[in-house]
Formats: C-alpha cells, sequence, structure tokens
C-alpha cells in the first residue's frame, strides 16, 4: 500500500493510489527498450559508472550497497523531503505512525555536516532537559560526532530505556557549549492532552498521529464532563512545535470544528491534478471561539489546521510565523522493507494560499518571551533547508493590517514573567485574549485582557506560473 503525508519527512497519511503507481517494474531489456534516445543514453552512462566502480574500486563493493547510494543520491537531488527508505527507516516509520518508538524524544535533521535539532517531542527525556529547536548536537558521550551520518548518529542516540547518554550541545545566542545527561526511555507520543484553565478548554496537540482526531474529541468530551456537562467558555488548540504527521489526520481535526466548505487542496504536476477536501457539518465546539496557537516548529498539517481555521474566520491564529512546509509526499513501497517517499503534490489553504516557503502569519503575532534564549536564537524553516521548493503561488502580504500598539509586556524579561507566576507567555496571553472575546465588549476598557484584532481576512493568491 502506498502512503501520503501532509506533515514532515518522519509521519505519513496512509491512502491508496492507482495499481499503475504501485506497478514498480524491475528495469529489463522491455522496460530500456521503451525509453526515449536520451533516457535510453543517461542510463547507459549509469551501468557504465557502475560496473567500472565494481570492477576497479580499491576494495570490493557489494551491488546492493551501490543500488542504494544510487537511489538515495538521485532523490536527494529532488527536495528535502523526497527519500529512499532502506529496511531499517522504514521499520521506523511504522513505529513512529503508530505513535511509539524508543529513544530520546528528538527531531533531528543533518546541515553541513552536524546535526540538528528540528523539535524535542513534548513530555520526553529531551524536553525535560531543555533542548531546543535549532540546537546542534556536537558530542555523544563525549565523542564528536560531526562528520557522520544522520542515521549514525540516531543510533548512537537510541538505546535500552534506562541507560544514560550525554549530549554536547551548541547553541546560538549562547557563548558555552551546553552539557546535558539523559536516559534514555520508551517515547509514548501522545498526541493530544488537555486541562482547564479559567474555564478554557486548553488542548495541546503534540503530533498528527493515526488517533489524533478521536483523542481530540475524547478530549472535548473530557472537558465538558470536567466541567459538569458545561462547555467551556472557548478552546485553546496548542499546535506550537507540531511538527506535522497524517493528511487524514489534519482534515479530521479540521472538521472538528467547521460545519463546512474546503479545508484543505493539493494539486500535483498537472493542472487537472487536484484533489479537494471538504467538512462535514457539525462543529463540536458549538461555534466557541478558538485560538489557535502556533510558532515556527508548526509544520505541514500543523499549517493545514490553522490556514483552514484561518481562511474560514473560525479562529483566531496567535504565535509565530510558521515552519512552511507546504508539500505532500508519497510513500511507494519498493519491496516489503523498503520503500520510496516521493513528493507528489502542493497543499493549499482553502483561499488558494500555498504556505510553502512562508508558512502561516499568525493574526496576532506574540513573541515567547518567557523563553530566555528567544531574542538570540535563531528561527529554522522550510526556507532554510537546501533543495526546497519554491513557492509558485506568492501572495501580496502588504495589504494585510498588521497590529499598530505593540502590547508593552513583550518587552518584560523571562524573569520578570517568572515572578508574576508565568511559565508561558504565549499561553498566558492567549487566556487572556479568549476570556475578553467571550466577555464581549464589557471588558473593553477595563484592561483585563490585551486588545482583539479581527482575524485577517484571506487575500487571493496570485495566479501560478505553472501547476
Amino acid at each position: 500500500m502506498a502512503q501520503k503525508f501532509g506533515a514532515n519527512s518522519l509521519a505519513f497519511a496512509r491512502t491508496a493510489v492507482a495499481a499503475s503507481v504501485l506497478a514498480l517494474i524491475p528495469v529489463t531489456t522491455g522496460a530500456i527498450a521503451a525509453m526515449d534516445a536520451k533516457t535510453q543514453n543517461e542510463f547507459a552512462r549509469f551501468m557504465a559508472v557502475f560496473e567500472e566502480v565494481r570492477a576497479n574500486y580499491v576494495e570490493p563493493v557489494d551491488a546492493n550497497t551501490l543500488m542504494d547510494g544510487a537511489i538515495s543520491g538521485m532523490l536527494s537531488s529532488l527536495d528535502p523531503h523526497s527519500g529512499y527508505l532502506d529496511a531499517r527507516d522504514f521499520e521506523q516509520l511504522r513505529t513512529q505512525t503508530e505513535g511509539e518508538y524508543g529513544g530520546l524524544g528528538l527531531s533531528v535533521t543533518l546541515e553541513d555536516g552536524a546535526v540538528k535539532v528540528i523539535a524535542p517531542t513534548a513530555d520526553t527525556p529531551a524536553d525535560r532537559a531543555g533542548i531546543k529547536a535549532g540546537d546542534y548536537i556536537t558530542h555523544l558521550d563525549g565523542k564528536l560526532i560531526f562528520g557522520s551520518s544522520l542515521d549514525e548518529a540516531v543510533d548512537q542516540m537510541r538505546g535500552t530505556p534506562g541507560t544514560k547518554i550525554s549530549l554536547t550541545l551548541v547553541r546560538p545566542g549562547r557563548d558555552k557549549p551546553i552539557d546535558v545527561t539523559l536516559t534514555r526511555e520508551v517515547i509514548i507520543i501522545k498526541p493530544v492532552k488537555w486541562e482547564v484553565k479559567n474555564n478554557i478548554g486548553v488542548i495541546s496537540i503534540a503530533s498528527f498521529s493515526e488517533t489524533t482526531t478521536r483523542d481530540l474529541r475524547g478530549a472535548m468530551t473530557a472537558i465538558d464532563k470536567s466541567l459538569g456537562g458545561r462547555k467551556p467558555t472557548g478552546y485553546i488548540i496548542d499546535l506550537r512545535s507540531n511538527p506535522g504527521g497524517l493528511l487524514d489526520e489534519a482534515i479530521g481535526v479540521s472538521d472538528t470544528f467547521l460545519n463546512k466548505g474546503e479545508i484543505v487542496s493539493q494539486r500535483g504536476r498537472r493542472a487537472d491534478d487536484i484533489e479537494r477536501y471538504y467538512a462535514r457539518a457539525g462543529d463540536m465546539a458549538e461555534g466557541r471561539p478558538i485560538i489557535v496557537l502556533i510558532d515556527a516548529g508548526s509544520a505541514s498539517a500543523s499549517e493545514i489546521v490553522a490556514g483552514a481555521l484561518q481562511d474560514q474566520h473560525r479562529a483566531l491564529i496567535m504565535g509565530e510565523r510558521s515552519f512552511g512546509k507546504g508539500s505532500v509526499q508519497t510513500v511507494l513501497p519498493l519491496t516489503e522493507t523498503t520503500a520510496l517517499r516521493l513528493t507528489t503534490a502542493r497543499y493549499f489553504t482553502p483561499s488558494g494560499r500555498s504556505v510553502q516557503e512562508g508558512g502561516i502569519d499568525p493574526d496576532v503575532k506574540v513573541p515567547q518571551i518567557s523563553d530566555p534564549d528567544y531574542k538570540n536564537r535563531p528561527k529554522f524553516r522550510e526556507a532554510d533547508l537546501q533543495r526546497h521548493l519554491i513557492n509558485e503561488k506568492k501572495v501580496d502580504n502588504s495589504v494585510l493590517e498588521s497590529d499598530t500598539k505593540e502590547d508593552p509586556r513583550f518587552n518584560m524579561t523571562a524573569e520578570q514573567l517568572k515572578k508574576q507566576g508565568i511559565e508561558d507567555f504565549q499561553l498566558d496571553y492567549a487566556l487572556k485574549t479568549l476570556t475578553r472575546i467571550a466577555a464581549g465588549p464589557k471588558m473593553a476598557t477595563s484592561g483585563a485582557a490585551p486588545a482583539v484584532p479581527t482575524p485577517k481576512a484571506p487575500v487571493p493568491a496570485a495566479p501560478a506560473k505553472k501547476n
């Protein structure tokens, strides 16, 4: 079965594809004969190199090793999210889509030979140790790992639950390296957590795995029960540092709060290759106000949800600009243990916006000033990745209204906030804002909460150069 995912490169959505796509036929004499002359010449060039390496390399080389390297190299020349999944990668994919795996709770990538943290998973050893997105891991148990492959670094970080490992981190903005010791454990990703604060349902979605929509609806039911059967004042949906996940789950989460209308569309290389997904009747929140929190770590499936609720004027989007991954990958099995992960489409919000490169701009920009490293740490986004897809639909954001007054609290320090009992400034800001929205005009002059701007109207995207 093939799989599609509209999230980051570690999470996938199962879907059916045409049988012709699945018919991955080995190259035979007949297949070569069907190629055009130029393709035949290129294939012959590849085979000539293959044979020269096998015949003349200083040490014997296994043909499978050469072929795996060739395939990986071919796919790595495309974009950051296409790739070849060998047996180990394919097994890792399966365990991650099921929401449980062993390790430290880190998503990492390789950047110019250095292991860079994409994001820690909430409530894991990495998260509890204070590891941040954008940190570089330079040493494992005191040994330099610069220049190692990503697989080698991941293998060293994984291990038997209960065993310890030391990491040395370089954090932009910090003068000295940071040393942390973590204890490995079985990472069970709980995609949805909830709590009630000030009669507001706060729902954190850490990933879009197979049970996210079901768990979200279960959380909303549990919130009602905790309030004696009453609905909360409103909801805060926290998508910060959520790297994405299954496309179907992003659609399901959006549909939970929408009564009608388009949620997302995906468009392939041909102009007529468009799939659209729509909401069904039934808003589980029954029209109550919603704030969605996003940041630079909110990617793909998270951006689908934020974009759908923003374009449909169903939620106020708050926080920082999101990651900007607007592509869809399809996983095509090659054998029982290997697969091809290929970027096959771009996705678009209901108004026709592509978030590729640019991400989702919040209606209300709120910095996370409770993080002492906030100002000094650079934000890592899709546009920073080598060979990222270019956004072919450009939107004129100059016509969007921006806040003319900055909240004076934005200039406070993390230490000042801590003295006021505020550990999470963005969440605190969202709670006060939602309270004011629910209370209506009677609080307009009370100064009890920040001013609430009207969500931005979506701007129609300019026609694509090609689609």
